[in-house]
């Protein structure tokens, strides 16, 4: 993990563009409060299959108005080099420093025939056109692309992304620290040596879970959907062993040496912020806030006291924060 801990404190949340006024006007207040952590950038998803690129233009425009740096996605699926380079231009001009590269979804095999064949292709392109203007971050995957022959091509196909000149790379969530741990060993042994980070996504509803994580090829271990599936219809203690299970993914990851990590909001930031304090970490509202009056419940608002909910109910302390506080 040498090659980690030399890239620390990188912290972003990921958010997909509304479909309505409402969807945006949700949205900014989501901004807001994930805002107060000070987050390195929001990023901004493409879009199924690039379908929605008029929003995520739009989405970008409202963070970057709103005092924040924004990330935005640009995927291979359905994109002439026309339209990747104009995107290039307009995000150039409003300034923005970083972007997330992707293949993206591919829906059919005649949208596969793009051309931008793969990420690595969508990364050379654009430094060809805009040098080092942006910096720039691709996906990567601990437990091996869905679509991978075996784990070596796998790494192979990522090598190949950093080496046409990805800055960072953002893992697809997992809840297994050990594969996280065993993929950056394997990177370096292929001298990849760029930041790896874990891309969290906190559990709020299971069933939800399930289905998506079907959809892209996400693990989730046996254990943890045993467990899920014995609380039956009982959100509240699906939420709470979620929080528990995903802030405890986090912590070790931190001790481990993972340089920072980057969250799936959904477009909420209820759980992100729980688990935020959860860590230790405290956002700017919650230091500039009145002297603690030494009571749990202003402990754990300001994530100093590190007290989690059991399913039960029942507050537990677990180890103090290995991470210093932001």
């Amino acid at each position: 993990m040498e090659s980690q801990q030399a890239h620390t404190g990188t912290y972003s949340f990921e958010f997909f563009p509304p479909k309505t006024l409402l969807g945006m006007q949700k949205l900014s207040n989501t901004l807001n409060e994930l805002a107060s952590c000070r987050p390195k950038f929001f990023s901004c998803t493409y879009g199924a299959g690039g379908s929605m690129p008029d929003r995520t233009v739009e989405t970008v425009k409202a963070i970057q108005s709103a005092g924040h740096a924004a990330a935005p996605h640009l995927t291979c699926q359905g994109a002439a080099r026309g339209h990747i380079e104009s995107l290039l231009d307009l995000y150039k001009r409003w300034e923005i420093q970083y972007l997330v590269a992707l293949r993206g979804d591919v829906s059919s095999a005649e949208s596969y025939q793009c051309e931008f064949p793969f990420a690595r292709d969508l990364v050379a392109f654009i430094r060809r056109v805009t040098g080092a203007a942006f910096h720039i971050t691709v996906a990567c995957y601990p437990e091996v692309h869905p679509e991978a022959s075996n784990a070596c091509s796998d790494l192979e196909h990522f090598k190949a992304k950093v080496e046409s000149g990805a800055n960072a790379a953002i893992t697809q969530y997992f809840y297994n620290a050990d594969a996280y741990f065993r993929f950056v060993d394997a990177c370096n042994a292929l001298h990849i040596k760029v930041p790896i980070i874990p891309g969290i996504m906190p559990i709020g509803n299971f069933a939800q879970l399930v289905r998506f994580s079907d959809r892209c090829g996400a693990e989730i271990p046996r254990w943890l959907r045993l467990r899920m599936q014995a609380f039956g219809s009982d959100l509240c203690s699906i939420r709470s062993y979620g929080l528990d299970v995903v802030t405890e993914l986090c912590d070790r990851l931190l001790a481990g040496g993972a340089p920072g990590l980057h969250f799936y909001t959904m477009n909420q930031a209820e759980l992100t912020l729980l688990i935020w304090q959860r860590l230790g970490f405290e956002s700017a509202e919650i230091q500039a806030s009145a002297e603690d009056d030494g009571t749990v419940e202003t402990q754990v608002a300001r994530g100093s006291a590190n007290v989690h909910n059991s399913p039960a109910g029942w507050g537990y302390p677990l180890a103090a924060p290995r991470r210093p506080v932001l």
